[in-house]
């Protein structure tokens, strides 16, 4: 009995497996551009906003359109992850200062201003 009912569910699974159309589009997944560095994804990040916002404004957007799209995101979410690697501690650099600046010591003060202006100037351009 444990046999046949191993046949039938293979056979079932050939089947099934038959019944899916030959022409079912493959998902293709795009090499992106590295982002090691932090301005190098802020690099990656600028210009790929920039060629998602120049697709935008095709009318209409064609599935080429889209899969351009879909190409560019590959570069923007390492960008982003990176970013977020270095970037993420700045809002907490960021409340140390405004904490500090209530105070009374101005050299408390002046080094946190220091740790946060070392990261947030990379984020200038």
């Amino acid at each position: 009995m444990k046999n046949t009912v191993g046949c039938l569910v293979t056979a079932t699974a050939i089947a099934l497996g038959h019944l899916v159309p030959a022409t079912a589009e493959q998902v293709t997944h795009y090499a992106p551009e590295p982002s090691e560095t932090l301005e190098q994804a802020m690099d990656n990040f600028v210009s790929y906003n920039a060629k998602l916002a120049d697709v935008l404004e095709r009318r209409p957007l064609t599935t080429a359109d889209m899969e351009e799209v879909h190409e560019y995101t590959y570069t923007l979410e390492i960008a982003l992850a990176r970013i977020n690697e270095e970037l993420g501690a700045l809002p907490a650099v960021l409340e140390e200062v405004h904490q500090t600046s209530e105070g009374d010591d101005p050299e408390r003060l002046r080094g946190a201003v220091e740790a946060y202006l070392a990261q947030a100037r990379l984020l200038d351009r």
